[in-house]
């Protein structure tokens, strides 16, 4: 993710969605040195003022552009060190069959912030980033598909919110499922794309305060949003800056770099609603009775079933440069027909990010869900850059309402 910049392009200005790349490689070597290496009794002492540098919750965002921070060589080098440590510890554990709780915690944090790499140089304009090595490559005809019109109806009942104690990774906040009453209700069976959000634009859906929150208009009064934040309206048509390039957009593809308050005046607009978390993961993984009046009960992990994502079941991985058409990737579809739940872009939905009920915060990275309850909204799914061992149906990301460099766009449900 920053092999291939020059070292004048780790120097970004200060922007609140952005981290100085040197700090943000530094912060992801700390993490394992901290959670994995020193939590589990290493005696190395990898980096002189590591604590000073990288601790996110002691280190203010802003304070990060004004550190003495390490070379890039020595960036590197401290990252290495810590590697070649957490390897060898992580051998002897498999081998001694020890709990890989925390090498799996620092992993997946990693996969967080690999992917924050990918939001930082498409909001600094930087070129698209290169394939991961080793990358599998999705099927030859899968940015293609078209649109999927049309609502998938979905029975109500009791549904098991959140994870099940079954011994797969968690985070505190998927902790742990418990019984939600849905009524029955009727999702959009692909997330809302290029050419329908088009449709708000040019129906002047971002001068109209009618279609708007309180907070959502002063939010776009504030920044004088009239439009995508990446899009640019030419004499034949709509430009989106893909990176550092400009690119006919792509009509059905998924909207993505829009924020909560864009998608609820979309919905708005089109009288429709954006899905409760219960109902977007309901849609996802619960299955019907052969009837589909009812639920049966059962759970899968992942929309097609509990066998991990494959490349053609799912845009992840960066497999693909960039988001599919709505309509591709048929073998990824849920029990009610609901098309990429998983991959191509994170979908916003209505709800807060509360904690579940008996609700206990996970030792030893306690602040990784308890300061951001109430303050931000859920998104599920997972996008073309998210690592396909991180998500899941119940995985909860969380961000703030205002937030566009995310890779997130939204389905809707009828009102």
């Amino acid at each position: 993710m920053v092999a291939d910049l020059a070292d004048e392009q780790l120097s970004v200005p200060l922007i609140d969605d952005v981290n100085p790349f040197l700090w943000e490689l530094g912060h992801v070597a700390f993490f394992y040195d901290v959670f994995v290496l020193r939590l589990l009794g290493s005696k190395a002492f990898l980096l002189a003022g590591a604590d000073d540098l990288y601790d996110s919750f002691t280190v203010d965002h802003d304070d990060r552009w004004s550190l003495p921070l390490p070379s890039r060589e020595q960036t590197l080098s401290y990252k290495s060190r810590v590697f070649e440590h957490v390897l060898a510890d992580l051998e002897a554990a498999a081998k001694n069959g020890a709990d890989l709780y925390l090498y799996r915690l620092a992993l997946l944090h990693e996969d967080m912030h690999g992917e924050a790499f990918a939001y930082m140089r498409q909001t600094l304009g930087y070129p698209h980033p290169a394939p991961a090595p080793g990358a599998r490559a999705a099927t030859n005809n899968a940015r293609g598909g078209g649109s999927l019109a049309g609502d998938a109806s979905i029975p109500g009942g009791t549904f098991m919110l959140g994870a099940a104690p079954d011994g797969s990774f968690v985070f505190d906040n998927e902790k742990w499922a418990h019984p939600v009453e849905v009524p029955p209700f009727q999702i959009a069976r692909a997330a809302v794309t290029n050419a329908e959000f088009a449709a708000f634009v040019e129906d002047r859906g971002y001068l109209r305060r009618e279609l708007w929150s309180r907070q959502g208009w002063q939010w776009r009064a504030r920044y004088g949003a009239a439009q995508p934040v990446y899009w640019e309206k030419t004499l034949d048509g709509w430009l989106r800056r893909d990176f550092d390039a400009l690119v006919p957009l792509e009509p059905n593809a998924p909207i993505i770099h829009v924020n909560w308050y864009e998608a609820q005046a979309f919905c708005n607009w089109a009288g429709r609603r954006l899905p409760t978390e219960a109902e977007w993961e309901l849609a996802a993984s619960a299955e019907p009775t052969p009837d589909g009046a009812r639920l049966t009960g059962r759970k899968r992990r992942y929309p097609w079933g509990d066998e991990p994502p494959t490349p053609a079941q799912a845009n992840l991985d960066a497999n693909l440069p960039g988001c599919a058409d709505v309509g591709a990737f048929p073998a990824g579809e849920s029990a009610f027909g609901c098309r990429q739940m998983l991959g191509n872009a994170w979908e916003w939905t209505a709800s807060a990010f509360f904690p579940y009920p008996g609700y206990v915060v996970d030792t030893p990275y306690r602040e990784y869900s308890a300061p951001w309850f109430g303050y931000r909204k859920v998104l599920k799914g997972g996008a073309w850059t998210t690592r396909a061992r991180l998500v899941s149906n119940t995985y909860r990301n969380f961000f703030l309402p205002e937030r566009r460099d995310v890779c997130s766009g939204f389905r809707t449900c009828a009102r």
